[in-house]
């Protein structure tokens, strides 16, 4: 790591630490991920008909060797469970079409160490037995599951499973997440010193430029490693937040999530004395919304992959409400939305009581501006098929 200069003591959550503690908020607590992916689950099934075009491209192994499915950056909620269940339905009545009898299928859910992998391994129903019956008995039980399942904590930017091993890789809503905020954009010597900032929505271009090849780097880390771990005829299905402009300091709709109110509510916190300026200036939100030339340009260069299908996908609002109109109720939305995602930085960061007051300014800000943010506030998403070059 390059030197931080005078701040670097100051970083709480150095790049060092970040793999070790980033995490969707664990437990079921009312900001937990559990109970604040809704929108992520939405966005997944809006989907569906893209991933089974890609599943459908899949080589068949013989029945006899065990099929195997990866999802990368899987975090805590039920999402990841429903994919799982699509992928190894639709894989069933694959090899059903054709005659065959199914295999053995084995999952891996795999996220950072520092995820709630208790949590989700108790939303895992049991294994189906020989009680069950039939695959097709087995697959429309919602009191079993028809997968041996096993949890893999570590970075998906670096080598996760043996060679050749992997039929299928799943990752959505998780390669916008960097392997760490750029060193240059905590170095006070930098131009790209993200001052007054804590994400890159609005910043110079510097640092946008900052993030960009961390993001780059980042991807074609992640594409050589599963490179080497895909069997031949597997494919890979990935989603992350993306955007349209193609000003990476325009983040779309994760500059309106961490670049507006949450900003300003950093900023409260330092005109309230509550911390120093210097302190939000230390703290950056690791994430990158790729535009769709970005992505495609290092798919292209790294050359591991070839490119069957990659598109912007509109996914929706991140915010689930019952009631749009209700200006309280769609702060409050935001505010827990944003903290589900980020708020494990930020209590390492300022302690958990800073915490509370940070994320109370979140949602009074936001109620404040309640129908602006129902109106404009959507994510897009960068949507690719990858197969083996």
């Amino acid at each position: 790591m390059a030197p931080l200069g005078d701040n670097k003591d100051n970083v709480v959550v150095s790049n060092m630490k970040l793999e070790r503690m980033l995490s969707m908020k664990g437990g079921k607590g009312e900001a937990s991920y559990v109970n604040n992916s809704q929108a992520q689950g939405q966005h997944a099934r809006s989907m569906l008909h893209l991933l089974k075009e890609t599943l459908d491209e899949v080589q068949l192994s013989p029945p006899d060797v065990p099929f195997v499915i990866v999802d990368l950056g899987c975090s805590c909620g039920s999402n990841t469970v429903y994919i799982i269940d699509v992928i190894v339905e639709h894989m069933s009545k694959r090899y059903e079409a054709m005659g065959l009898q199914p295999p053995e299928f084995s999952a891996f859910f795999s996220d950072l160490p520092s995820n709630d992998f208790n949590t989700l391994f108790q939303l895992l129903p049991p294994l189906a037995n020989n009680a069950c019956g039939s695959m097709e008995e087995c697959l429309a039980s919602n009191s079993h599951r028809s997968y041996f399942a096993a949890g893999v904590p570590g970075s998906f930017y670096r080598r996760l499973f043996p060679a050749r091993s992997i039929d299928v890789f799943y990752s959505a809503f998780s390669l916008h997440w960097l392997s760490q905020v750029p060193d240059i954009v905590l170095d006070k010597r930098s131009g790209a010193y993200n001052k007054g900032r804590i994400y890159i929505h609005g910043a110079n271009e510097s640092t946008a430029n900052a993030y960009k090849k961390q993001f780059q780097s980042d991807l074609a880390n992640f594409l050589g490693a599963r490179s080497k771990e895909m069997k031949r005829g597997g494919f890979m299905f990935l989603v992350c937040l993306g955007r349209t402009s193609v000003d990476p300091t325009d983040q779309g709709g994760a500059g309106l999530l961490f670049g507006t109110h949450f900003q300003d509510a950093w900023d409260d916190l330092v005109q309230e004395g509550l911390i120093t300026s210097e302190k939000r200036d230390n703290f950056n939100i690791p994430v990158y919304a790729p535009s769709i030339q970005d992505f495609k340009e290092v798919v292209e260069a790294n050359g591991s992959f070839t490119i069957n299908k990659l598109q912007v996908f509109r996914g929706g609002s991140p915010l689930v409400v019952n009631h749009p109109d209700d200006a309280a109720e769609v702060g409050r939305a935001l505010a827990i939305s944003c903290r589900s995602v980020s708020g494990v930085l930020v209590d390492a960061h300022i302690g958990e009581q800073l915490s509370d007051k940070l994320f109370a300014r979140v949602e009074r800000r936001a109620s404040r501006h309640a129908k602006e943010l129902i109106e404009k506030l959507q994510f897009s998403h960068i949507v690719a098929s990858l197969s083996p070059a």
